[in-house]
């Protein structure tokens, strides 16, 4: 399996690179490199199952949607959705930077901003890459929490785009845990792992305030519904009720 690397997309060429002194350019050249070994050595090991609402997308591969999954996932659903070329929003932070050249190495594209800062231009260029027919996804309650709680900008982009938007959450019955705001998980080796997608949110165009927080209210119920599901049936992972799935490349 190939993890090449994926160039930013062009629509943030004209937007200036953010600018890290030598001792960060050296930490974000380690932390992009461990970074890479730690999901490129353990994802293989991985035993992954898919398990799908009504109304869900009807593979990995459809385009174009708006997906949107907790901060907390984010390592197996690296792993999993490697090499579609999914655009992910990531800011120009130190942090946001090696999370962002980590994601290029599989095959996502880095999208420049985030929620609080360069947001309009973001969301701006999200919907340039949906209306090329690309997908997009959201690490919801990112890049500072809080936790398990949703932005407005999926919403607000299915609603300027017409496209629908989709949630997921993976959970790993065995994962190391940071101690940080999001409680990142880091699947063991040979760890199970149970992704369950959402039904399509469609949005339509013209709402008004009260219905836009009705939408937002509906995307954050998905999400606690799709977290609660994947934790409650993980054992059940490679059973006949949830076979393990292999991604074809």
């Amino acid at each position: 399996m190939s993890t090449a690397a994926v160039p930013e997309v062009s629509s943030q060429d004209s937007a200036p690179a953010p600018k890290f002194t030598l001792t960060e350019r050296i930490l974000l050249w380690l932390i992009t490199w461990a970074g890479f070994l730690v999901v490129r050595l353990i994802g293989p090991t991985l035993r992954f199952s898919v398990s799908w609402e009504d109304g869900a997308p009807a593979s990995l591969e459809e385009r174009p949607l708006i997906y949107s999954f907790w901060h907390s996932c984010m390592i197996p659903a690296m792993y999993l959705w490697r090499n579609l070329q999914v655009r992910v929003m990531s800011s120009d932070s130190f942090d946001g930077e090696y999370t962002g050249r980590i994601m290029r190495k599989f095959g996502f594209v880095k999208v420049r901003g985030s929620s609080s800062r360069g947001a309009v231009r973001a969301l701006l260029s999200m919907r340039r890459e949906l209306e090329q027919g690309w997908k997009v996804a959201f690490t919801i309650d990112g890049p500072r929490g809080p936790r398990y709680v949703v932005k407005p900008g999926p919403v607000t982009l299915a609603r300027s785009t017409s496209v629908p938007m989709v949630v997921f959450h993976i959970a790993v019955d065995r994962a190391w845990v940071l101690n940080t705001w999001d409680r990142l998980m880091i699947p063991k080796p040979f760890s199970r792992a149970l992704m369950r997608v959402s039904r399509k949110i469609s949005v339509p165009r013209k709402i008004d305030d009260t219905e836009m927080d009705r939408y937002q209210a509906e995307l954050q119920a998905a999400l606690d519904r799709v977290r609660e599901f994947s934790e409650a049936n993980l054992q059940k992972a490679g059973s006949e009720e949830y076979p393990v799935f292999v991604r074809k490349l």
